[in-house]
């Protein structure tokens, strides 16, 4: 395998309801997230098919639904469940998933709260 290539999502919006606290439970939640898929893109060049490729609208409706769905107390298993996600893809390497949580119930002013994980496929495909 070659080097590795970067396709970048930023910013999907989706609703969930993950939280400690009661209400963030039941009211739930924007979150934010930033997607890097590690992909070696030289067949898809070279092709010009998406079916050599990681289809980045596919990857973007997926992240919303693993978002909204069933609660969890924290970010880094939101996180957590998109990166596996995605890394069952055959053509992902390497998953690097941020969750921005911008309305987390802080008291003080702040501007954003975020986790950012890393995550490498298992199989050896990538080593």
């Amino acid at each position: 395998m070659g080097p590795l290539d970067e396709i970048t999502l930023t910013g999907v919006r989706a609703f969930g309801h993950h939280g400690v606290f009661a209400d963030e439970r039941r009211d739930g939640q924007e979150f934010v997230v930033d997607v890097s898929l590690y992909v070696d893109t030289a067949a898809a060049a070279a092709s010009d098919d998406v079916a050599d490729t990681v289809h980045y609208g596919e990857v973007a409706e997926r992240v919303v639904e693993l978002v909204g769905r069933d609660p969890l107390n924290l970010i880094e298993g939101v996180a957590a469940r998109i990166a596996d996600d995605l890394l069952q893809h055959r053509l992902v390497h390497v998953a690097r998933v941020t969750i921005h949580k911008p309305h987390a119930p802080i008291t003080v002013p702040f501007s954003d709260v975020s986790v950012t994980i890393t995550r490498r496929r298992l199989d050896g495909a990538d080593a």
